[in-house]
């Protein structure tokens, strides 16, 4: 029998808790990711009020230096650490994979230079459109729309740029290039970058709308992505016939395996929120887990270092946090983690190498405390434990310590 009948992991995309063991191996912009730190950063250049995530053990988690302005909790709500990534990356895939208890030992295929060639001219000759080649390397996704964005409207061209993450993304205006056909043009790119020399984690879709000058990135994004390589929980669950409900990318990120009920893309943090609230009040979600991504962090604050709409988005969701709560039942737990950083003080755009905190809560546990510290995947070993399937190819589960 289930210690908890439903588990509900929520994943508040980039919000990393400081540098990894190993984080001086990775690179931004030429500089180390050593002294990376997205919360404590923010917390100390633009004040940091997180009172429910607080409550649960934020400020307790165990670090060199405390989060500036979260308060350390004399008797917490939850329990309470923080994870090391074991795998090679510090992109989305690569977190999420690991966190369902996957290893990734060789890192996707990522192309500081732009894409070659070969690969241009595939898509053009599939898509008949030209790729504008001024704009292939990596690049931030609103500065590349305001740079190339006039042109597409007057030419028709396509707009293919990437980032330190192993991606290529096709940014189009919805009313030059309509989105069934870039979704069309998305999906030949992916069959076309499933094998070294170009093994990409994802194709990601990013429509626009607006005039030159007023671009604006539409809800209508999507991401292809490669199936994981093994079995992850999500598949042992989905095998055992237990539901796995998806809300927001995480379909995407999995390629749909292991997925039994997917609750569509997010508009925002806040639509997320409202999906997860609708799934977990469901008469149909009697047990299993459910797997909740919010992007809005990442996508809006961390690439474009913004320190204050980071901020002010942590507090959006600490104070939507007690209706969370409110939709659990009493045998529920709530499990709130990251999937890597991406501090909107450091050097340039891209990710950072961090430790990612963790928050469990239920309002059947009756104490509180620090968890080890472990790995990523130890967050589906301990859904594993709870429902009685495998766990993946790693992780250790906590699942006892949880009383």
């Amino acid at each position: 029998m289930s210690k908890f009948k439903r588990i509900h992991l929520v994943v508040l995309d980039s919000v990393g808790i400081g540098a990894a063991p190993d984080a001086n191996n990775f690179v931004n912009a030429g500089v180390p990711d050593g002294a990376s730190d997205t919360l404590g950063h923010i917390s100390k250049s633009v004040g940091l009020h997180v009172p429910n995530m607080a409550k649960i053990g934020l400020g307790n988690i165990e670090r060199e230096t405390a989060l500036k302005t979260v308060p350390v909790e004399e008797n917490p709500s939850g329990y309470y650490t923080k994870l090391e990534e074991v795998s090679l990356g510090k992109d989305t895939m690569t977190g999420h994979w690991e966190i369902m208890g996957l290893n990734i030992t060789e890192p996707f295929d990522t192309f500081w230079n732009g894409f070659p060639e070969e690969i241009l001219t595939k898509i053009e000759e599939f898509s008949g459109r030209k790729v504008i080649r001024e704009a292939n390397k990596p690049y931030s996704g609103t500065a590349v729309i305001d740079d190339f964005g006039p042109r597409q409207m007057e030419t028709g061209e396509l707009i293919i740029y990437t980032s330190a993450d192993p991606v290529l993304q096709i940014a189009a205006h919805e009313d030059i290039i309509p989105l069934d056909e870039l979704y069309r043009i998305c999906e030949y790119a992916r069959s076309i970058t499933l094998e070294r020399p170009a093994l990409l984690g994802r194709i990601i879709a990013r429509p626009y709308v607006g005039e030159p000058g007023n671009f604006t990135r539409t809800a209508n994004r999507r991401d292809l992505a490669v199936s994981p390589f093994a079995p992850t929980v999500l598949d042992k669950l989905n095998e055992a016939g237990i539901d796995t409900y998806a809300v927001g990318k995480i379909n995407d990120i999995f390629n749909g395996a292991g997925i039994n009920n997917d609750m569509g893309h997010n508009k925002s943090n806040s639509h997320g929120i409202d999906n997860l609230i609708k799934a977990m009040k469901s008469e149909d979600f009697k047990e299993g887990f459910s797997f909740t991504n919010l992007v809005d962090f990442d996508a809006l604050y961390g690439h474009r270092r913004d320190p204050h709409g980071y901020r002010d988005c942590l507090h959006e969701f600490d104070e939507r946090l007690p209706e969370i709560m409110a939709a659990m039942r009493e045998d529920d737990l709530l499990l709130i983690t990251a999937d890597h950083g991406n501090d909107p003080t450091y050097a340039g755009t891209d990710h950072t190498r961090e430790y990612i905190p963790l928050l469990a809560y239920s309002p059947s546990l009756k104490g509180n405390g620090h968890l080890p510290i472990g790995h990523f995947a130890d967050i589906s070993a301990t859904i594993a434990d709870n429902f009685g399937v495998d766990k993946a190819m790693i992780g250790e589960s906590f699942l006892d310590k949880l009383v």
